[in-house]
């Protein structure tokens, strides 16, 4: 069963885009890390 699902995920900061289209799906039970090119 789906605990959490994200679809086109968009993220800006000002004129700056730091996501663009990110979707995912994560389960109960799961668990989930996003982690950018920096590892941050």
């Amino acid at each position: 069963m789906k605990a959490v699902e994200v679809r086109e995920l968009v993220k800006d900061y000002g004129n700056f885009r730091a996501i663009k289209g990110i979707s995912f799906e994560v389960n109960e039970g799961e668990v989930f890390g996003l982690i950018g090119p920096n590892g941050a």
